[in-house]
């Protein structure tokens, strides 16, 4: 989530107004819809391939497209909120996400399906960065630990119930539509998050917000294009030189984004990115991790559920049932390692999570070669639940850890831009899953074929993932040993200025 750097003084609603716990409800209800949307759809893929007709690419824009629009407009979301106020923006954001659902659920073919998931990244974007800034001018210091505590529960609940949620809608086939209720079950919540939050929800801007940066937008969702296509494209297009001269091109988009970037620092103090935080040294290296951690989960998340599902032949209730110790695995982890074992052993936590996702996926990749095509949900219990253990001792103290170097009135700019090149990481592994996964599957497969081709290329791909935790791992030494105590969860959020002293619709 993001913010600027820009301050002002909170002030809250009164203690004893209920109302605030209504418009709490509403906030964390827009963030569960969104962590649920990432999830939910990777379970439905396979159904979309096969009734959409949709090709290697179109799948991987699918995801790829919300995650790369997600992330290019996270840190305009965040600061379009601190201008025009972020309960304006907050509405705006879920209102176009609950339309671009019911394009999603509607799409006559995969390519308006595409679209339409570029546009419900997008409308996310605008939507998830008020969340916090809502719940910071929306409630006192003394209660937001409870309340973060409680956004932290909504995060566990999403990645269990996704996948389940996903698995059940596409498996019930409800009056015939297939995958499509996966997003229309987005239009009643969307709708009742529109009307109750114009209602419960204060206004909230900051007086002093900083300037968009347009220019620094395009040159990253150019870049990030320039590499991403071709990727995406190559494997089916046969490699075109152009691909390669697209590809190379992007690195030198990045080079001109950064000068750009600099100049604009200088001459109004308003960059999309602040290049000082890059001086930090824990703070690139955390940077780093996030980025490279997004490839890996984008990755694994996309090629685990083709394997299930197009190569073992299972159900996608089979498949979303099988994920569960992984899940529950996550959200207990990630509760015990920042409430437990950050305090105690620091860095090394994180070090520990690293091995043990890389240990949970050279298990899953022995396994998947021993069983082959006869492989059972329950023996596939065990390498998921030593990943599981490991990505909750990663993502739950991670911010932390890459924020505690960093200067204290830096920190809503930093915390969008850890959000926003996970998410960047996220949409480049969803593309290379057309090099590791893809680009080991031959032409022309019969179908008695089609299986034992999706579970090699699974194990191929596991051995990339396995490579990317051992980078991870080195990675983390750059990480401070025992994170500083000055950045604190709430205190550290862009403080606001209410335009409204009560809670008026």
């Amino acid at each position: 989530m993001t913010s600027t750097e820009t301050t002002s003084t909170a002030v809250a609603p009164p203690a004893g107004d209920r109302r605030r716990w209504f418009a709490l409800a509403i906030v964390m209800t827009a963030a569960f819809m969104d962590l649920v949307d990432v999830t939910i759809v990777n379970i439905a893929i396979p159904s979309i391939r096969q009734d959409a007709g949709a090709s290697v690419s179109q799948i991987q824009w699918i995801t790829a497209g919300y995650a790369l629009a997600f992330a290019a407009g996270l840190i305009t979301g965040g600061r379009l909120g601190d201008i025009h106020g972020r309960k304006r923006l907050f509405l705006v954001g879920i209102g176009g996400f609950t339309l671009a659902s019911a394009l999603c659920g509607f799409a006559a073919n995969p390519e308006m399906l595409v679209a339409a998931r570029i546009l419900q990244g997008g409308m996310a974007a605008m939507m998830v960065p008020q969340v916090l800034s809502i719940v910071h001018a929306t409630f006192p210091a003394h209660e937001r630990g409870k309340v973060f505590g409680l956004f932290g529960a909504v995060v566990g609940l999403g990645a269990v119930s996704g996948p389940l949620l996903g698995a059940l809608l596409t498996e019930w086939n409800l009056f015939g539509l297939e995958w499509r209720p996966i997003f229309l079950i987005n239009l009643p919540v969307g709708i009742a998050g529109l009307v109750l939050g114009s209602r419960f929800i204060t206004e909230s801007k900051a007086p002093r917000a900083l300037k968009l940066d347009l220019v620094g937008v395009a040159m990253v969702v150019l870049g990030l294009l320039m590499l991403l296509y071709p990727l995406t494209r190559g494997e089916e297009l046969d490699w075109p030189l152009w691909g390669y001269v697209s590809m190379a091109g992007a690195p030198l988009v990045f080079a001109a984004l950064v000068a750009y970037e600099r100049r604009k620092a200088a001459r109004d103090g308003s960059p999309l990115v602040e290049l000082s935080l890059f001086k930090v040294k824990s703070f690139a290296a955390g940077i780093a991790v996030q980025t490279v951690f997004g490839v890996g989960l984008g990755i694994f998340f996309l090629v685990w559920t083709l394997y299930m599902q197009t190569g073992l032949g299972w159900t996608p209730l089979r498949a979303g049932l099988t994920g569960v110790p992984f899940s529950l695995a996550v959200s207990t982890a990630a509760g015990l390692s920042v409430q437990q074992l950050v305090p105690r052993f620091g860095r090394k936590v994180l070090q520990a999570g690293a091995l043990l996702m890389a240990a949970g996926v050279l298990l899953y990749l022995w396994e998947a070669d021993r069983y082959g095509m006869g492989i059972r949900s329950w023996q596939m219990a065990l390498p998921l639940v030593v990943m599981g253990v490991g990505m909750g001792l990663i993502v739950a103290p991670l911010t932390d850890a890459v924020l505690s170097e960093v200067p204290k009135e830096h920190a809503g700019s930093a915390s969008g831009l850890i959000n926003t090149v996970q998410q960047m990481g996220n949409a480049l592994g969803l593309g290379l899953v057309s090099v590791v996964f893809f680009g080991v599957i031959g032409d022309r497969l019969r179908p008695e074929q089609v299986g034992p081709a999706f579970v090699d290329a699974f194990q191929h791909a596991l051995g990339w993932v396995a490579a990317v935790m051992a980078v991870i791992f080195l990675l983390m030494f750059a990480l401070p040993k025992r994170p500083a105590q000055h950045v604190e969860g709430a205190d550290d959020l862009p403080a606001v200025e209410e335009k409204e002293p009560e809670l008026v619709s």
